[in-house]
């Protein structure tokens, strides 16, 4: 998975296009397909904009989501995601079995599948490419850690089988091996060696002429930094055959230069970074372009200091003060007017776009003032003459920071919030911070000294990783409300290591409610993809990521021109 919230905006900032030249190599490089057939009679080209970052296309070390988008097409991979289900299915493995003590997984892959570069494609890959991130797991493979969690080796016994096998029952073996890219070990093997820090350097780029080499449905051919990256057909892929004979991103600055360049035609799709701001959808539509407007397994939060440490404002550890300002919290009126309706209000931090994973008895609390005014009441807060409540000496005034990835509708639903717990005694101060500055500030001293802050964050389709997220284990990592409770922690480890499906689902739906009772983190708002899209575009289908996205290779290899154009 990508351990990381999702916006990088120090990236996304130096991400300035030079469109000409963007526009002539696209069409330059992807005019050739497989099967020497034309762009055109195959399909054409698909120009995509967005102004995500791709600060690297190497799997050990990229944290771009943009990145992740693109492995799933130019590398094979053991299983992936059904985007309507939202369950695992077959992709290089055509089926799998595991052992009575579901300790040994048993994957049959793929015959007479090949490299683009001709080279054979098995089994053997796969068990090297898993071999290689457990031997360098504390070094060079870190990032990839938590999709190994108790695999002990993993061995090709045949070109068509490979066995994976682990010292106790993972409960998320498949969607863990969703998320990793069997690298090509006739390419990947030479950065292999020693401490294994050439796997890191490895630029892994298409060279002059020389593309990536692929397994997936695309090669990677050519890549200029900040400005475009092309993709065109497989003609050796295994899988369907795509209907267009490529592909492009070309990158802009902003999401406002990204909806211009759709409107002049100079491309099809603005998938955003990967989501457009809401702002821009009523202009694309009264355009006449094509909306994409799907749930998101992305979520906004405001997070509350839980550590019993922290030096002020320790009356933010009280239990009905946490809930008095979720009461005050006008998550309605937020999804309304600061995301103009494209969104829905948060209650659970596994979001509806999970699927069934998500507890649909976790709602947030309706907005209530008085109920707010209630509890402070009652525990002794008294209204002071400035109207502000007094606690503990101190007036309830606080810093709320607000990530720069929450965009223009993050300080708008910080500007509602002001107003509505001026209402209920507490001083909201809003202090817009990039990420770098966030982050020192939530973990700073151990996180001894913020009060209140917005971010948000990717919870995927399989719960454990953000669950995993407020673990007592995760303190000064991830968990960036310092949350520790021992009970959820217990339930963590029993989830991770139930075999049985059902008996997870009732477990993660038990820490879900505790999240919800404890709030170190308010769900505000489940965010949806938008995106904008030329009509000349059909078979269109988006996942909780949007249509570039790392669960699946069928929008990809589905999308297509439409008859009349």
């Amino acid at each position: 998975m990508i351990a990381s919230r999702r916006a990088h905006p120090s990236l996304r900032a130096t991400a300035v296009i030079v469109a000409a030249l963007a526009v002539a190599v696209l069409a330059s490089s992807c005019s050739g397909s497989s099967g020497g057939t034309s762009s055109s009679s195959s399909g054409g080209i698909l120009r995509l904009g967005t102004h995500a970052p791709l600060e690297s296309m190497n799997p050990f070390v990229s944290q771009s989501t943009l990145a992740y988008d693109s492995f799933i097409n130019i590398y094979p991979y053991l299983v992936q995601y059904n985007l309507n289900t939202k369950e695992i299915e077959p992709e290089f493995a055509t089926s799998w079995t595991d052992s009575a003590n579901h300790r040994v997984w048993t994957f049959h892959t793929r015959a007479g599948a090949k490299w683009s570069d001709g080279t054979p494609l098995t089994a053997n890959d796969a068990a090297w490419t898993l071999q290689t991130i457990l031997k360098y797991k504390n070094g060079p493979t870190a990032q990839d850690i938590s999709n190994v969690v108790d695999m002990v080796s993993a061995t090709a016994t045949s070109p068509t089988t490979l066995v994976v096998r682990y010292s106790g029952t993972v409960a998320n073996v498949l969607s863990s091996l969703s998320s990793l890219p069997i690298l090509p070990e006739h390419i990947w093997k030479q950065y292999a060696v020693g401490n294994g820090a050439k796997l890191r350097t490895f630029a892994n780029l298409p060279s002059g002429s020389t593309p990536v080499v692929s397994g997936g449905p695309f090669i990677f051919t050519k890549y200029v930094s900040g400005q475009i990256a092309l993709f065109k057909r497989n003609p050796d892929w295994y899988g369907p055959r795509p209907k267009i004979a490529g592909f492009g991103y070309q990158y802009f600055a902003d999401s406002d230069a990204e909806v211009e360049a759709l409107k002049s035609g100079q491309i099809d799709a603005a998938l955003g970074d990967p989501s457009l701001q809401a702002t821009s959808i009523g202009s694309l539509k009264a355009a006449g372009f094509n909306i994409v407007n799907v749930e998101a397994t992305s979520f906004q939060d405001i997070i509350i200091n839980t550590v019993p440490t922290m030096v002020a404002h320790r009356e933010l550890l009280n239990p009905k003060v946490r809930e008095a300002i979720e009461y005050a919290t006008d998550r309605a009126t937020i999804t309304r007017v600061a995301y103009l309706g494209y969104a829905q209000p948060g209650g659970s931090i596994v979001p509806p776009a999970s699927g069934s994973w998500s507890d649909p008895s976790v709602k947030g609390l309706p907005f209530n003032l008085a109920k707010a005014n209630q509890l402070l009441n009652a525990a002794g807060y008294k209204m002071g003459s400035n109207g502000i409540r007094v606690a503990d000496g101190h007036p309830m005034a606080y810093t709320f920071l607000i990530s720069t990835d929450n965009g223009g509708a993050g300080i708008r639903s910080g500007q509602i919030m002001v107003t509505d717990f001026k209402r209920i005694g507490i001083k909201l101060t809003l202090s817009v911070v990039g990420d770098t500055q966030l982050n020192s500030d939530l973990y700073g001293n151990h996180y001894r000294n913020y009060q209140l802050a917005m971010w948000g964050w990717d919870a995927y389709i399989d719960p454990d990783y953000i669950l995993s997220v407020l673990t007592c284990t995760q303190r000064n990592n991830l968990s960036d409300s310092g949350y520790c409770n021992p009970q959820y922690d217990k339930l963590f480890n029993e989830q991770a290591s139930a075999s049985d499906v059902a008996k997870r689902r009732q477990i993660v739906y038990q820490m879900q409610q505790i999240v919800a009772a404890d709030r170190p983190y308010l769900v505000l708002v489940y965010v949806n993809v938008l995106e904008g899209w030329s009509k000349k575009w059909c078979g269109i289908l988006t996942s909780p990521d949007g249509f570039a996205n790392y669960f699946s290779k069928d929008p990809f290899e589905q999308i297509h021109q439409c008859a009349s154009t």
